[in-house]
């Protein structure tokens, strides 16, 4: 075979290659949009409570239809989410699997992240405009499952790493929340950190900030359901503006979202009391490009394309950090804003967390 042959054979096969790939993304894609479904209408949960059956037996536990169901269960088979049996006819729901996809309480639970970028994904054509024009999108402007979602997808996390290393690797912190301290959570969302840490420290304060008043009106929901609101209160302000002085500032995985993070920074030195701590936690992120073209790269770099970036330059300044900044770029924000002293307190594989003081 001569060369120029060979490289047309090598040519076709990196096409194939290529063509496979892109076609499991888009059956991933796809799959994102049926695990959105079978959370809604409870079909992974049935088929966790009820065990193995057909199509037309899970139909019946759940109220649906079984021509819907068997063609989502034979979709969900082939994506390798539930199991098959040919011989009974009835699929099967793994325990592993069900840790992933019935049980919101477990670290492993990934629904919050489907509910969430499905969400992310029907801002599609303004985001396309916004590569022309530059224009921002609001976090509030997205479809509002993106809101429970992010929530959802997060809160496992925080309930996993936040009260026993998280704050545990500050230095004084949990003694000072031990003993009862003035805490801030800024960006709160839905309130799961603020909660989550009022229900740990209960002779602490705490006061969880977010400009999206409809987060704030759940989060106050979310407080009195969880017994803490006696504690615990949440307020419209942004980073910039919230009121107060504050033994810890919290920001989790909204720093990045920001369009004028060393803004936003300078405000929370000024919030700290006097021997005060700053708590960052941002998605993890190593500092080059190429460190972080993997998975997790993968998906933090497309949910900051079509979310964490477009929310930045819907603001004052729009520095867009992007949701992959990476310690260096992080660290330079808070010493702009006058921190003298930061430093990594711990990190897993999805977070970063920075300690900063005055």
């Amino acid at each position: 075979m001569e060369a120029n042959e060979a490289d047309i054979v090598t040519a076709e096969a990196d096409i194939e290659q290529f063509v496979h790939k892109a076609l499991g993304d888009v059956g991933s894609a796809l799959t994102a949009s049926l695990v959105v479904i079978g959370d809604k209408l409870g079909l992974y949960r049935a088929l966790q409570d009820g065990g193995a059956a057909t199509p037309a037996e899970l139909a019946a536990r759940t109220g649906t239809t079984e021509r819907y169901v068997r063609e989502w269960l034979s979709a969900q088979a082939a994506a390798g989410y539930v199991a098959y049996e040919p011989r009974s006819r009835r699929y099967a729901l793994p325990p592993a699997h069900a840790a992933c996809l019935t049980d919101d309480t477990s670290p492993a639970c990934v629904l919050g992240a489907f509910q969430a970028m499905t969400a992310a994904m029907r801002a599609e054509r303004r985001i396309a405009d916004g590569f022309r024009t530059g224009e921002g999108l609001g976090w509030h402007e997205h479809d509002p499952d993106l809101f429970v979602g992010v929530e959802r997808f997060f809160r496992p996390g925080y309930n996993a790493h936040l009260v026993n290393e998280w704050i545990p690797a500050l230095e004084d912190v949990q003694e000072k929340l031990e003993r009862g301290a003035r805490v801030a959570d800024v960006g709160c969302g839905l309130g799961a950190s603020t909660i989550i840490l009022a229900t740990a420290f209960p002779r602490s304060t705490f006061v969880g900030f977010d400009y999206h008043g409809a987060s704030i009106e759940s989060a106050r929901e979310r407080a009195r359901a969880a017994g803490v609101a006696d504690r615990t209160r949440f307020e419209v302000a942004s980073a910039k503006s919230y009121p107060g002085t504050y033994d810890l500032v919290a920001f989790f995985d909204c720093l990045h979202d920001m369009g004028d993070p060393v803004g936003a920074a300078r405000h929370v030195r000024k919030s700290l009391a006097a021997d005060g701590t700053w708590l960052l936690v941002e998605p993890f992120a190593n500092d080059d490009v190429e460190a972080n073209l993997n998975p997790v790269g993968r998906l933090f770099y497309s949910v900051s394309t079509l979310v964490c970036t477009p929310s930045s330059l819907s603001q004052e300044v729009g520095l867009a950090l992007g949701a992959q900044a990476g310690e260096a770029r992080l660290r330079g924000v808070l010493e702009e804003a006058g921190f003298t002293r930061v430093r990594r307190a711990t990190a897993t594989p999805f977070n970063l967390v920075i300690e900063a003081r005055p």
